[in-house]
């Protein structure tokens, strides 16, 4: 794409096509658009991280949601969890609004930028691909506020390219969390999982 997806109002005309896929036995169907991340495909690590994920239950956020892929997949699948889907873009947003109902799926959208919207919000778990265009200090921050808002026993669950920076990612978790796991590695993307957030805040200045 030829532009920064990590913004509130893209400046490229839309081109809607449509993204199909299944998961866990669910056909969903999708509208994807320009200026939205990943659009007409599922990108491999959001099915990588998809793939990774246990089943979830209680309040989980899907955080950079773009055109909702991940929030409606486990709203699709999970129908215990209740699902926050949040993105700075609006183009993103609507598309996601529109996809919860294209698949018979309920969730609650919220323009943010990372979480400064989603301020007192709890959750049981944080499902992010991170818009690492957008920056270390970026994506770090999104890190750091997922493990103040996480309910006891939750869990930050995200998925990066080793190139692009995973193992200093992991340096950087390690100190916001007790525990982080490596998921799965395939195709040069590791997913992570982080728990028991340490209260603490970790300044490293480590290049995605």
């Amino acid at each position: 794409m030829n532009e920064q997806y990590y913004t509130a109002e893209p400046t490229c005309a839309s081109n809607p096509v449509p993204c199909d896929f299944s998961y866990r036995g669910y056909s969903l169907s999708f509208m994807t658009d320009a200026g939205v991340f990943s659009r007409g495909e599922l990108d491999q690590g959001t099915r990588l991280l998809l793939d990774a994920l246990p089943e979830l239950s209680g309040d989980v956020l899907d955080l950079g949601c773009g055109w909702g892929a991940i929030g409606v997949s486990l709203a699709r699948a999970n129908p215990a969890c209740r699902v926050v889907m949040a993105d700075v873009n609006r183009r993103a947003l609507e598309l996601a609004k529109a996809n919860l109902d294209r698949n018979g799926v309920s969730a609650r959208c919220v323009e943010s930028d990372g979480m400064a919207a989603l301020s007192g919000l709890r959750f049981d778990a944080v499902v992010t691909n991170p818009p690492i265009r957008a920056g270390k200090q970026v994506i770090y921050r999104m890190f750091a506020d997922a493990a103040a808002c996480l309910n006891p026993g939750g869990a930050l669950y995200l998925v990066i390219r080793k190139q692009q920076g995973a193992e200093s990612c992991i340096r950087y978790l390690k100190g916001l969390y007790a525990q982080v796991d490596k998921m799965d590695k395939s195709g040069g993307f590791w997913v992570l999982r982080a728990r028991e957030p340490l209260g603490g805040k970790d300044d490293t200045h480590d290049d995605i």
